[in-house]
């Protein structure tokens, strides 16, 4: 997780100097036009592995408060096979990506855009694409541990206490899993703040017409939400243990 959370930064951050400065993509030749291709698609790639590790750390959460007695739902075999697959399926929803984004130069500067019909058809839709994706891998994941998070906490605060059976490991294993509950719930509370905004700027940028993109509030906006998906990153390093445990 945190690899796929430093790949936003890595590439966004000199992408946000290069037109803050310039007002367009200053590398040209075939360097620029395989940076304009990753560009898009390691952003894409990062955010639906973090929204997957996210989720993977709620179920492993929830098999160890729910079900203390039985073995970890994710092990640590299964927890390689999962960082894999992970992977595997940011891959495939990002690649359209590699496909779609194009290298432009014109007499007003060099740019980084996405040429969606040209390359998948005019019965296609960069907005339908962007939808879907956002839909599949931030609204639901979203819905899905806004759920599974309060059953975590309630199961935590109603365990019995067998009075003197409730032994000194026992306790300190409840601390322990509250403590990683903690910083779960933050971490996925952080996640939401810093990237549901962003999320919402792409979908606006797709759906409303130009007088909304170049209003100054919009653009105020639309700096704010990318530089709180920079922010998010700042995390990257905390749940990597959170499997283990």
């Amino acid at each position: 997780m945190a690899s796929s959370d430093l790949l936003y930064p890595i590439f966004l951050v000199p992408w946000n100097l290069s037109n803050l400065l310039t007002n367009s993509f200053r590398i040209g030749g075939q360097l620029g036009q395989a940076l304009c291709k990753l560009f898009f698609f390691f952003i894409s790639a990062s955010f639906v592995v973090s929204i997957q590790n996210l989720i993977l750390i709620a179920v492993d959460r929830f098999g160890a408060v729910v079900f203390p007695l039985r073995s970890p739902l994710i092990g640590s075999k299964l927890c390689r096979f999962f960082i894999l697959a992970t992977w595997i399926v940011a891959v495939a929803v990002s690649s359209p990506h590699l496909f779609a984004s194009e290298f432009v130069e014109n007499s007003e500067g060099t740019w980084c855009v996405t040429k969606w019909k040209k390359v998948f058809g005019e019965s296609s839709s960069y907005a339908s694409f962007l939808l879907a994706k956002h839909i599949l891998f931030i609204y639901i994941p979203v819905l899905f541990l806004v759920i599974l998070y309060p059953i975590i906490v309630i199961k935590l605060k109603t365990q019995a206490h067998p009075g003197e059976q409730w032994t000194n490991n026992q306790q300190q294993w409840k601390r322990r899993n509250r403590k990683v509950l903690q910083m779960s719930i933050a971490i996925i509370t952080v996640f939401v703040f810093c990237w549901l905004p962003l999320s919402i700027n792409f979908l606006i940028t797709e759906y409303q017409d130009s007088s909304t993109l170049s209003s100054c509030s919009f653009w105020i906006y639309d700096a704010v939400t990318i530089y709180m998906a920079n922010a998010y990153c700042l995390l990257c390093y905390q749940p990597d243990y959170l499997f283990y445990g």
